[in-house]
């Protein structure tokens, strides 16, 4: 009799279904001469924000959208023992490439954000506001927006700017741009996070008003896709 208990208890043990341990999140950069500075993931609770679209961005977003600087975002991230991924490409993610990362699921590290520049903007990021992570198994596909940090007017001028406060563009890492432009705005309506209204640009490469080519820089959203693999 102790041996058929033990055989059952064996078999009842065997078919309960294992719990989730980790997951995998992929981003695809979907858009045609737009590249993503290194991206910044992690996971973390409920009430974590990188950014919420219609409040004011922080200084360490402000950093992030405009020259692509995550190092506050991941002070803030390791001050809550966030679970993080820093530059899974090992570098600029250019248009149509793919970069991943794995997290241990469980914990209370549910929700999912994702940031990176998007270059060449003024202040443009791929965005992902603090997503709750499915808990059963399986593959989720998402698509993301560009949002518009608020911070700088989108002059569309390349000056090597980047630090918050220096109105300008970082660079074009396509090498795709014009010099010489005027700039498109020096003023914005909306100074609280946003969706960005994308790239004008112009087809004069020595002038015109933008730096930025209307042939290869513009885009619509979404600008990435992600797909999350629980398992």
């Amino acid at each position: 009799m102790k041996k058929i208990i033990t055989s059952v208890f064996a078999a009842l043990l065997f078919a309960t279904p294992v719990m989730a341990q980790n997951v995998s999140v992929e981003i695809t950069n979907l858009t045609n001469g737009i590249y993503y500075t290194p991206l910044l993931m992690a996971t973390h609770p409920e009430s974590t924000h990188l950014f919420q679209s219609g409040t004011t961005a922080s200084a360490n977003l402000q950093a992030m959208a405009e020259g692509g600087d995550t190092t506050g975002l991941i002070s803030d991230l390791a001050a809550i023992s966030a679970d993080i991924s820093d530059n899974p490409a090992g570098g600029l993610l250019a248009p149509g490439m793919s970069a991943s990362a794995t997290f241990p699921k469980g914990g209370k590290n549910t929700h999912l954000s994702i940031v990176a520049m998007l270059l060449p903007t003024n202040d443009g990021f791929v965005g992902l506001d603090a997503l709750k992570i499915p808990n059963a198994k399986g593959v989720y596909t998402y698509f993301l927006n560009g949002y518009d940090a608020g911070t700088e007017a989108n002059n569309e001028v390349i000056n090597g700017g980047g630090a918050p406060g220096t109105l300008g563009i970082p660079a074009d890492p396509g090498g795709n741009s014009g010099t010489g432009g005027t700039g498109i705005t020096t003023s914005e309506n909306n100074m609280t996070v946003h969706i960005h209204r994308g790239v004008l640009g112009d087809n004069d490469l020595n002038g015109g008003a933008s730096d930025l080519s209307s042939t290869v820089h513009r885009w619509l959203n979404p600008v990435a896709k992600m797909v999350i693999t629980v398992n």
